[in-house]
């Protein structure tokens, strides 16, 4: 295995346990064991367990700024490119689940000692969405939490769903669920904003 493959194999086994698990749950030792090699040679390819975390959390922002740059970029001033902006979002943690379950972790003190994070990666995007959104809404609309709003809601659905009837939790792999609760959201951003559609 080539350095650089054995990096990114590193990484993506890192991104799934530190998602699944957080990174107070996850070992040095548990990295090394499922991607098949010894400490030893994960501390070569990537440093510590803390150097670790920051290329797995520096790589998710990279690709979350990266989707919401692109969408962005072709925005117009109205409802309409807003909830466009909205669905790309809970289209993109759909398909990356292990970046909200990332995010969902530092929000339960995960980390703690990693503190430099949401100032680094969170902000600059909160600003970059609100910015784009506040040509829509009005001026008495609080568009911090409009945006912080809608990634509660989204993070949470993705990592803890809705619990059904069944007794089961329906996340963002359930197509159904993901349906209903873009319509929510879509409902719910609309209504915030207070635009009549």
């Amino acid at each position: 295995m080539s350095g650089d493959s054995a990096r990114e194999r590193i990484l993506e086994v890192a991104t799934r346990l530190f998602a699944d698990l957080g990174y107070d749950g996850t070992s040095t030792r548990l990295i090394a064991e499922a991607t098949g090699l010894n400490i030893a040679t994960v501390a070569y390819h990537v440093g510590s367990k803390r150097d670790l975390y920051l290329a797995v959390m520096e790589r998710a922002h990279r690709k979350e700024r990266a989707a919401l740059e692109e969408v962005t970029a072709r925005l117009t001033p109205d409802l309409e490119s807003v909830l466009l902006l909205l669905d790309h979002y809970v289209d993109f943690c759909a398909a990356n689940p292990e970046i909200p379950a990332l995010w969902v972790h530092r929000w339960q003190s995960d980390a703690s000692d990693v503190a430099h994070l949401e100032n680094a990666y969170v902000q600059p995007l909160i600003e970059m969405v609100g910015e784009a959104i506040g040509k829509v809404a009005g001026e008495d609309i609080d568009l911090e939490y409009v945006v912080w709003s809608v990634i509660w809601c989204t993070h949470g659905f993705a990592r803890g769903g809705v619990l059904r009837e069944d007794g089961q939790r329906h996340r963002m792999d359930d197509p159904s669920a993901l349906i209903r609760f873009r319509a929510h959201m879509r409902r719910m951003v609309t209504a915030t904003l207070g635009i009549t559609p």
